[in-house]
Protein backbone atom coordinates (compact mmCIF):
# COMPACT_ATOMS: atom_id res chain seq x y z
CA UNK A 1 0.00 0.00 0.00
CA UNK A 2 2.73 2.45 1.04
CA UNK A 3 4.48 1.75 -2.09
CA UNK A 4 1.52 2.26 -3.99
CA UNK A 5 0.51 5.67 -2.55
CA UNK A 6 4.38 6.22 -3.45
CA UNK A 7 3.63 6.10 -6.97
CA UNK A 8 0.78 7.95 -6.93
CA UNK A 9 2.83 10.93 -5.82
CA UNK A 10 5.44 10.77 -8.00
CA UNK A 11 3.12 10.54 -10.89
CA UNK A 12 0.85 13.34 -9.72
CA UNK A 13 4.38 15.03 -9.06
CA UNK A 14 5.09 14.59 -13.02
CA UNK A 15 1.85 15.58 -14.28
CA UNK A 16 2.07 18.63 -12.04
CA UNK A 17 5.62 19.84 -13.90
CA UNK A 18 4.20 18.78 -17.21
CA UNK A 19 1.01 21.23 -16.24
CA UNK A 20 3.23 24.44 -15.25
CA UNK A 21 6.32 23.82 -17.63
CA UNK A 22 5.51 24.88 -21.54
CA UNK A 23 8.10 25.82 -25.00
CA UNK A 24 7.75 29.02 -26.40
CA UNK A 25 9.18 29.60 -29.84
CA UNK A 26 10.66 33.47 -30.72
CA UNK A 27 8.52 35.02 -33.33
CA UNK A 28 11.25 36.79 -36.12
CA UNK A 29 8.02 38.72 -37.55
CA UNK A 30 7.78 40.21 -34.44
CA UNK A 31 11.37 40.26 -32.40
CA UNK A 32 14.21 42.32 -32.67
CA UNK A 33 17.91 43.12 -31.27
CA UNK A 34 19.22 46.51 -31.00
CA UNK A 35 22.04 47.66 -29.50
CA UNK A 36 23.80 51.48 -28.50
CA UNK A 37 27.82 52.62 -29.21
CA UNK A 38 29.02 55.98 -28.47
CA UNK A 39 30.23 57.51 -31.87
CA UNK A 40 33.10 60.39 -31.69
CA UNK A 41 32.46 60.51 -27.77
CA UNK A 42 29.34 63.02 -28.91
CA UNK A 43 26.41 61.32 -29.87
CA UNK A 44 24.91 57.48 -29.68
CA UNK A 45 24.79 55.36 -33.37
CA UNK A 46 21.49 53.15 -33.12
CA UNK A 47 21.28 49.64 -34.93
CA UNK A 48 19.16 46.36 -34.99
CA UNK A 49 19.55 43.34 -36.30
CA UNK A 50 16.68 42.20 -38.57
CA UNK A 51 16.26 38.14 -37.54
CA UNK A 52 16.03 36.78 -34.19
CA UNK A 53 15.18 33.24 -33.56
CA UNK A 54 15.41 30.97 -30.63
CA UNK A 55 13.10 29.28 -27.72
CA UNK A 56 12.36 29.22 -23.87
CA UNK A 57 11.48 26.67 -22.08
CA UNK A 58 9.63 28.09 -18.93
CA UNK A 59 8.39 26.23 -15.66
CA UNK A 60 5.84 28.34 -13.61
CA UNK A 61 6.61 26.69 -10.87
CA UNK A 62 10.23 26.21 -10.35
CA UNK A 63 11.59 29.36 -12.64
CA UNK A 64 15.48 28.45 -12.15
CA UNK A 65 14.50 25.40 -14.34
CA UNK A 66 13.57 27.45 -17.36
CA UNK A 67 15.88 27.80 -20.29
CA UNK A 68 16.33 29.93 -22.86
CA UNK A 69 18.58 29.84 -26.47
CA UNK A 70 18.31 32.78 -28.91
CA UNK A 71 20.55 33.08 -32.35
CA UNK A 72 21.23 36.78 -33.97
CA UNK A 73 21.78 36.78 -38.11
CA UNK A 74 24.69 39.03 -37.82
CA UNK A 75 23.64 39.58 -41.86
CA UNK A 76 20.71 41.49 -40.72
CA UNK A 77 22.70 44.73 -39.12
CA UNK A 78 21.20 47.83 -40.11
CA UNK A 79 22.18 51.42 -38.72
CA UNK A 80 20.13 52.83 -41.41
CA UNK A 81 23.50 53.81 -43.21
CA UNK A 82 24.52 51.40 -46.30
CA UNK A 83 28.42 52.05 -46.23
CA UNK A 84 28.56 52.09 -42.59
CA UNK A 85 26.73 48.54 -42.40
CA UNK A 86 29.21 47.21 -45.12
CA UNK A 87 31.77 48.27 -42.66
CA UNK A 88 30.34 46.51 -39.79
CA UNK A 89 30.16 42.97 -41.35
CA UNK A 90 33.47 43.51 -42.61
CA UNK A 91 36.32 42.06 -40.83
CA UNK A 92 37.32 45.19 -39.07
CA UNK A 93 33.84 44.17 -36.81
CA UNK A 94 31.74 41.30 -36.90
CA UNK A 95 33.15 39.45 -39.95
CA UNK A 96 29.54 37.88 -40.71
CA UNK A 97 31.61 35.83 -43.69
CA UNK A 98 33.14 34.00 -40.54
CA UNK A 99 31.12 35.08 -38.11
CA UNK A 100 27.28 35.01 -39.40
CA UNK A 101 25.50 34.40 -36.04
CA UNK A 102 25.31 35.84 -32.31
CA UNK A 103 24.32 33.09 -29.93
CA UNK A 104 23.04 33.21 -26.38
CA UNK A 105 22.69 29.83 -24.00
CA UNK A 106 21.50 30.35 -20.57
CA UNK A 107 22.92 29.02 -17.46
CA UNK A 108 20.91 30.12 -15.11
CA UNK A 109 17.69 31.76 -14.63
CA UNK A 110 16.62 33.30 -11.29
CA UNK A 111 13.71 35.59 -10.93
CA UNK A 112 13.98 39.45 -9.00
CA UNK A 113 10.79 40.57 -8.51
CA UNK A 114 6.70 40.32 -9.93
CA UNK A 115 7.74 40.04 -13.70
CA UNK A 116 11.77 40.49 -13.58
CA UNK A 117 14.22 37.92 -14.38
CA UNK A 118 18.10 37.63 -14.06
CA UNK A 119 19.29 35.48 -17.01
CA UNK A 120 22.59 34.53 -17.56
CA UNK A 121 24.45 32.89 -20.20
CA UNK A 122 27.35 31.92 -22.44
CA UNK A 123 27.36 34.78 -25.32
CA UNK A 124 29.10 34.12 -28.47
CA UNK A 125 29.60 36.45 -30.98
CA UNK A 126 32.83 36.74 -33.21
CA UNK A 127 34.03 33.72 -32.26
CA UNK A 128 34.34 34.89 -28.22
CA UNK A 129 32.24 32.86 -24.89
CA UNK A 130 31.71 35.02 -22.44
CA UNK A 131 29.13 34.56 -19.92
CA UNK A 132 26.54 37.79 -20.34
CA UNK A 133 23.59 38.41 -17.68
CA UNK A 134 20.36 40.16 -19.29
CA UNK A 135 17.93 41.97 -16.98
CA UNK A 136 14.61 40.34 -18.47
CA UNK A 137 10.61 40.95 -18.04
CA UNK A 138 8.13 39.67 -19.62
CA UNK A 139 3.99 39.73 -19.66
CA UNK A 140 1.00 37.76 -19.23
CA UNK A 141 -0.04 35.43 -22.21
CA UNK A 142 -2.75 36.35 -24.99
CA UNK A 143 -4.51 34.81 -27.38
CA UNK A 144 -4.04 35.99 -31.01
CA UNK A 145 -6.79 36.25 -33.44
CA UNK A 146 -5.93 32.56 -34.71
CA UNK A 147 -5.59 30.65 -31.29
CA UNK A 148 -2.13 31.09 -30.77
CA UNK A 149 -0.85 31.72 -27.49
CA UNK A 150 1.60 34.58 -27.06
CA UNK A 151 3.58 36.50 -24.49
CA UNK A 152 6.42 39.21 -24.94
CA UNK A 153 9.92 39.92 -23.10
CA UNK A 154 12.71 42.31 -23.05
CA UNK A 155 16.43 42.19 -21.39
CA UNK A 156 18.73 44.46 -21.48
CA UNK A 157 22.59 44.40 -21.26
CA UNK A 158 25.70 45.99 -21.15
CA UNK A 159 29.01 44.70 -22.43
CA UNK A 160 32.41 46.06 -23.71
CA UNK A 161 32.93 45.16 -27.50
CA UNK A 162 36.93 44.21 -27.03
CA UNK A 163 35.75 41.76 -24.43
CA UNK A 164 34.78 39.89 -28.05
CA UNK A 165 37.54 40.72 -29.77
CA UNK A 166 36.04 44.00 -31.22
CA UNK A 167 39.10 46.23 -31.04
CA UNK A 168 38.65 48.35 -34.26
CA UNK A 169 39.25 52.06 -33.67
CA UNK A 170 40.76 55.28 -34.89
CA UNK A 171 41.83 58.22 -32.61
CA UNK A 172 40.24 61.30 -32.97
CA UNK A 173 42.62 64.81 -33.69
CA UNK A 174 41.47 66.07 -30.71
CA UNK A 175 41.71 63.81 -28.37
CA UNK A 176 39.73 60.74 -27.75
CA UNK A 177 38.54 57.81 -29.92
CA UNK A 178 35.87 56.82 -33.10
CA UNK A 179 34.07 54.62 -31.38
CA UNK A 180 33.17 53.81 -27.81
CA UNK A 181 33.96 50.02 -25.92
CA UNK A 182 30.62 49.92 -24.09
CA UNK A 183 27.41 48.61 -25.83
CA UNK A 184 24.28 49.00 -24.83
CA UNK A 185 22.32 45.81 -26.17
CA UNK A 186 18.18 45.44 -26.18
CA UNK A 187 16.33 42.72 -27.27
CA UNK A 188 12.18 43.21 -28.20
CA UNK A 189 11.03 39.37 -28.37
CA UNK A 190 7.38 37.94 -28.90
CA UNK A 191 7.05 34.43 -28.56
CA UNK A 192 4.62 32.12 -29.29
CA UNK A 193 3.62 28.76 -27.33
CA UNK A 194 4.21 25.70 -28.72
CA UNK A 195 1.76 22.65 -28.70
CA UNK A 196 2.38 20.50 -26.03
CA UNK A 197 3.31 16.92 -27.14
CA UNK A 198 2.65 13.52 -25.67
CA UNK A 199 5.34 11.02 -25.58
Amino acid sequence: MKNRCNRLAVITLLCSSWAYASSWQIDPAHSSASFSIRHMMISNVRGEFGKVTGTVNWDETDVTKSTAEATIDTTTINTHDPKRDEHLKSPDFFDVAKYPTITFKSTSVKKVGADRLAITGDLTMHGVTKPVTLEATYTNEVKDPWGNTRRGASARAKLNRKDFDLKWNKALEGGGVLVGDEVDIALELELIKKAATKS
